[in-house]
């Protein structure tokens, strides 16, 4: 069974999608090279591993002083899974995985390679490093993950014990990448190595979500008003929004409900809150954030599968 989607090469969505994996492999880099590795903090996957060899082989090899790369190791170990996960999974691994964890290790060398002082953290605050080396990894993750590609490595650890267990995947991605970390507490015997590891796991999740959906401002309302055409009315001419009423009946009191649901900026929302409070200060709001929003007056599902 075939996974991958027919894509013109050289086209105008070909040229979006691998500029998407060369900038989010360079930024997934530079969060590891400046953030990350030099703390030893072991944010899961093959770059996890990576980094635990990277320390545990300081001063073995004369020509590798510092411990083997850390971009070396993780390709070296991207190559194997990701050929065990064509055979078994099927060939949803395509050239764009490929090109992405093999553009990340160059990256991920290079730029420790041309950085005058090699390892040395940018931030020597460990807190601060987690925090902006999770949202640029996220960031950089959320581009490659943008392109259709995936980040291989101990992703596909996760899908193939999912093939032979039918567990969760997100279940299982969660106890591969909690094994690496954990693996990083035995190998440098330091408790605070795990724990900003998991933070930066947690934040790197958080910028990978928000990076793939997109900043939105939008909110959604659910209005419950006995003056529910005032606020319609509002709605309609003054915020030039649309809605819709949803048929409800009062718990309490069995009576029929015009229920309206609505979507509106956030700026939006102060504007409706005080009209709603002068016409009917009794209201029942909801407010909802709107992580995205497809359809007539937004960005319309048309256009968002076009550019898939």
């Amino acid at each position: 069974m075939a996974f991958l989607p027919k894509e013109r090469v050289f086209s105008l969505r070909w040229f979006i999608d691998y500029m998407y994996i060369i900038v989010g492999s360079f930024i997934l880099a530079v969060g590891f090279v400046y953030f990350i590795s030099p703390h030893k903090i072991v944010p899961g996957g093959v770059y996890g591993i990576a980094i635990i060899v990277h320390y545990l082989t300081h001063g073995i090899f004369s020509f590798w002083p510092e411990g083997i790369p850390i971009g070396l190791f993780g390709l070296i170990l991207n190559i194997p899974l990701t050929y065990a996960g064509i055979k078994i999974l099927g060939p949803r691994f395509g050239v764009k995985t490929i090109v992405g964890f093999v553009l990340s290790s160059v990256f991920m060398d290079g730029i420790t390679y041309l950085r005058v002082d090699g390892d040395a953290p940018l931030v020597h605050d460990v807190l601060l490093s987690c925090i902006f080396g999770g949202v640029l990894i996220g960031f950089g993750l959320g581009l490659i993950f943008k392109s259709k590609a995936t980040s291989g490595g101990s992703d596909i650890i996760a899908m193939i014990i999912a093939k032979y267990t039918n567990m969760p995947l997100g279940q299982l991605m969660i106890y591969v990448d909690s094994t690496i970390v954990l693996m990083a507490l035995l190998a440098f015997k330091d408790w605070q190595i795990p724990l900003y590891s998991w933070l930066v796991i947690y934040i790197t999740g958080k910028a990978i979500d928000q990076t793939m959906a997109g900043a939105n401002y939008n909110k959604a309302l659910i209005i419950v008003s006995d003056k529910h055409d005032e606020i319609k009315d509002k709605i309609l001419v003054n915020l030039e929004r649309g809605g819709t009423y949803l048929k409800g009946v009062g718990m309490y009191t069995n009576e029929e409900k015009n229920i309206i649901f609505t979507v509106v900026s956030r700026r939006e929302v102060a504007i409706l809150e005080e009209h709603i409070n002068l016409v009917d200060p009794d209201a029942f709001i909801t407010i909802m954030d709107a992580s995205e929003i497809l359809g007539e007056g937004f960005r319309s599902l048309r256009t968002k599968m076009s550019d898939k």
